[in-house]
């Protein structure tokens, strides 16, 4: 007896929770109400501008009235209502149970024009819109079309609000809609055909409906149907809308403390290329290690210095003639000259003898090795030096190769002419465009990867831990200033052909290399990418030392929580590498990471390592702050107290 009491109140307890849900569930939905705004009339005629709005009988035989059925009054505010809207006719009703419906309904429209600021603000109540029309009533229809739907339609597309297009009195067809054509009408003349109902829905956005009359059938089950549809959609964005929940709406609920993003990393600045400018700055001023004479064939005059390196890099008819077969025969006259076999026959050749050793100069300097070309070509003799500027800076800025030789010209034929040569001269093919793009902008730097590590006309040997790295000095002069120093002081260096390297590990110095010929750098790991910028940092190359922060930033970014956490590589003694060679970007940089992964990087040992001053940096930037973890803390201590109380009433 006793459990079965407890039951019976535990029931009672159920039934009365239950009955308290279901009455606020009601309260809230009987405060929503549902505003539909009704325009035209469904009767032939409607009601003319001196008339009255409506009478009782007449508004009970309207389309609205009839689907609402007896629950539709007339509501109490009726008179102040005419007062303000006099256009308007209003009444209320329930739908749903407990939905209160309120409709205003203008059977006329000629009554809209009295007053139509104060219809705009019924508009813009409205919820729901009807437009009404007799298809027997042509000139109402093509009044609504031509005089009042050009206005509404703006509105209704600002609002959003869903239009309901009724055409009342259409004649039944089994086979499909109702049809109004001459055909199957008898007064088509007169009345309104499915087509141009149809297309005025359309240009309303409206749902279009045909109803043969206004009986129950017809009212109640076809426009009943989509009115309810749009009626339901309606509360459904109130209830949304509403700003307390039906559920879960507790005042003591427990939130959980906001967790704020992590700081931006601090972003690595690189330098913008400077390849084409050095290679310019070689072309100028580099003299010193020129191993190409240029003379004319007219008068024997010598007309420039240029690098056998950089020419046969970029041209391979200069790699044809300059590596052809060689004689040391000097020549008997300044005008006898053979042309090499396979090349353009009208631009260059070689004198007899054209490779010499230890010919002065007329700077002073003497080289090695020197080739003497003959320019045999007029035009190129004129441009030379605008041909080996091209040829320098990459061999793909044509647009200012033409301005150039246009400016120095002065004749439009003879500028196309030697752009063909010089195109010959390049090795491009006849046809193909001239214009630059990005694409040729970034492999510019990449006309001198054939001379990387290669012994193409190298002229010192750098010895790295028992490796041997061809180099050639007009390149590493150009590109670096501390080699332009070693090669052209009184050093050692500019004496000798083998350079012994000490301090750096082979791989190391090949990139480093490979950045001063390519202009591009891709270290393999972050331990390389950490050499590579010791490298730069002893060379001064300050441009490969930012690339290989960002590539060091960019490994460690990558690797997720768990690699980094059991990963070998010690980010604190990276952070020593970085500060004591000068790479402050990656230091800071470094810092801020350490501060974003503060959970992993703290329980490393190498974590004490930090100076007093770098740990309290840390400590401030540090992600999640230790105010986040107090809070976090407490929102869990509470939530366990919670759970063990509310076991304890279970």
């Amino acid at each position: 007896m006793l459990a079965t009491a407890r039951t019976g109140e535990d029931t009672h307890r159920e039934e009365s929770g239950l009955h308290r849900t279901e009455q606020r569930d009601r309260t809230a939905t009987a405060t929503m109400s549902i505003h539909i705004v009704a325009l035209g009339s469904e009767c032939p005629g409607g009601v003319g501008p001196g008339e009255e709005i409506m009478s009782q009988g007449q508004l009970q035989g309207g389309l609205l009235w009839s689907y609402l059925g007896h629950g539709a009054l007339v509501g109490p505010c009726d008179l102040e209502s005419s007062l303000n809207n006099p256009a308007f006719m209003e009444y209320t009703s329930r739908v749903f149970g407990d939905v209160t419906v309120v409709v205003r309904d203008c059977p006329s429209w000629d009554l809209l024009d009295s007053d139509w600021a104060s219809v705009r603000k019924v508009l813009e109540q409205a919820d729901i819109l009807v437009i009404k029309y007799s298809v027997t009533d042509k000139l109402a229809f093509q009044q609504v079309r031509n005089g009042y739907a050009p206005r509404l339609r703006p509105l209704l597309r600002h609002w959003g609000v869903p239009v309901i297009l009724v055409a009342v009195g259409a004649r039944l067809n089994d086979e499909g809609p109702p049809c109004t054509c001459p055909l199957c009408a008898s007064d088509w003349s007169s009345c309104v055909p499915h087509s141009e109902g149809l297309q005025l829905s359309r240009d309303l956005g409206a749902t279009y409906l045909e109803l043969p009359s206004l009986n129950h059938v017809f009212v109640g089950r076809y426009f009943g149907s989509v009115l309810e549809y749009f009626m339901i959609q309606c509360l459904k964005h109130k209830a949304k809308e509403r700003p307390e929940k039906r559920r879960g709406n507790k005042v003591n609920d427990l939130r959980p403390p906001h967790l704020e993003q992590p700081a931006r990393l601090p972003p690595i600045r690189v330098e913008e290329s400077s390849f084409s400018q050095d290679m310019q700055w070689l072309l100028e001023r580099g003299v010193q290690f020129a191993d190409v004479a240029f003379y004319a064939s007219d008068s024997g005059k010598e007309l420039g210095w240029a690098h056998a390196s950089v020419l046969c890099a970029v041209s391979p008819y200069f790699r044809q003639l300059l590596l052809g077969p060689k004689t040391r025969e000097r020549p008997q006259s300044r005008c006898v000259c053979r042309e090499r076999d396979g090349g353009p026959h009208s631009l260059l050749s070689t004198w007899d003898g054209g490779i010499i050793d230890d010919m002065p100069r007329s700077d002073g300097h003497a080289t090695g090795r020197l080739s003497r070309l003959v320019v045999k070509d007029p035009l190129l003799c004129m441009c030379l030096w605008e041909t080996l500027m091209f040829i320098y800076r990459g061999a793909w800025e044509w647009e200012h190769l033409q301005e150039a030789l246009e400016e120095k010209l002065k004749n439009s034929l003879a500028v196309a002419q030697l752009m063909e040569c010089i195109r010959s001269l390049i090795g491009k093919e006849r046809g193909s465009r001239d214009t630059p793009s990005a694409r040729a902008a970034q492999l510019g730097p990449q006309t001198l990867v054939n001379l990387f590590n290669s012994p193409l006309y190298s002229d010192v040997i750098f010895m790295v831990q028992g490796s041997v790295l061809p180099a050639h000095r007009a390149v590493l002069v150009a590109r670096c200033d501390v080699m332009a120093a070693m090669f052209s002081g009184k050093y050692a260096e500019a004496r000798s052909r083998v350079v012994p390297i000490h301090g750096v590990s082979s791989d190391a110095f090949l990139s480093f290399l490979e950045y001063l010929y390519t202009d591009s750098c891709c270290p393999a790991s972050v331990l390389q990418a950490m050499a590579v910028l010791v490298c730069a940092e002893m060379y001064q190359v300050k441009r490969l030392q930012h690339l290989c922060e960002v590539c060091v930033c960019a490994y460690l970014q990558s690797m997720p929580s768990r690699e980094l956490a059991s990963t070998g590589i010690s980010v604190v003694r990276l952070l020593r590498r970085a500060k004591c060679h000068n790479a402050e970007q990656l230091y800071v940089w470094l810092l801020h990471f350490i501060a974003n992964n503060y959970l992993i990087f703290s329980h490393k040992p190498d974590f004490l390592e930090l100076s007093e001053e770098e740990r309290e940096q840390v400590e401030r930037l540090r992600w999640p702050s230790r105010g986040y973890l107090q809070e976090l803390s407490e929102y869990q201590q509470r939530r366990r107290k919670l759970r063990k109380s509310r076991c304890i009433v279970m």
